[in-house]
């Protein structure tokens, strides 16, 4: 295979590579169209992350990606649609014992077989999703927001 052939290669595998991720570029050039409407304030909102009610699903899609939960609730006012944003992290919950190590040796001078045994420990970790945001969209747009604090408080 000559070098063209592999040049062309590695550009396609890098794109579909790629491809798959979904980063604030791709979701703006995903919903251009909403976005270039915005004023450069609120388009410098979005990119930093930040919702705010009144917000339509594509904005808020955009500022935060694929909610990791949706549910939609019907009433007799109407329909609401919740998204919940998670967080994802690994707790530290200590050490456990969790069986002995063999050493053997030879004594050089009686040739004598030693032999000894040492704790083995490991790290023990469990994985945490902690619910980050909450969102109510009614008529497609963002009605309430309930953030999650770090140190457990909810805001409103």
């Amino acid at each position: 295979m000559n070098t063209p052939h592999l040049r062309l290669l590695g550009f396609l595998f890098l794109s579909l590579t790629l491809s798959g991720c979904s980063t604030i570029d791709t979701r703006i050039q995903e919903k251009s169209a909403a976005f270039v409407t915005l004023t450069p304030e609120m388009q410098d909102k979005i990119r930093l992350g930040r919702v705010e009610v009144g917000f339509s699903a594509d904005l808020v899609y955009i500022a935060l990606g694929t909610p990791d939960e949706r549910s939609t609730k019907s009433t007799a006012t109407g329909r609401t649609e919740t998204w919940i944003y998670n967080s994802y992290r690994q707790e530290y919950l200590g050490s456990a014992h969790i069986g002995y190590r063999q050493h053997v040796l030879i004594d050089p001078k009686t040739r004598q077989t030693i032999v000894t045994y040492e704790p083995v420990y490991s790290s023990i970790y469990r994985d945490r999703v902690d619910e980050r945001i909450r969102l109510i969209l009614k008529n497609g747009l963002v009605e309430s927001i309930e953030e999650v604090k770090r140190d457990g408080a909810v805001s409103y």
